[in-house]
């Protein structure tokens, strides 16, 4: 694979921790929720978030963008 650009980087990390922060909210939020249709419908947005940050780091890890000391390279 091609080196990633430090904006690539940078817009990958600003990506993960998006999605990271959306999770917390959701995960926050889906105890207060009564309608079970609407609880459903969240439960699953948090599998699927949960799916999409393992993709990322998974793509972080396999690329070698971030150092062993947790850096951007």
């Amino acid at each position: 694979m091609r080196q990633l650009t430090a904006t690539e980087i940078i817009s990958l990390s600003k990506l993960l921790q998006m999605e990271t922060n959306g999770l917390a909210v959701a995960k926050a939020g889906v105890n207060i929720v009564n309608d079970e249709q609407l609880k459903a419908l969240t439960q699953s947005g948090i599998i699927a978030t949960e799916a999409r940050i393992r993709g990322l780091q998974q793509f972080i890890s396999e690329n070698n963008i971030v150092t062993t000391t947790g850096e951007v390279q």
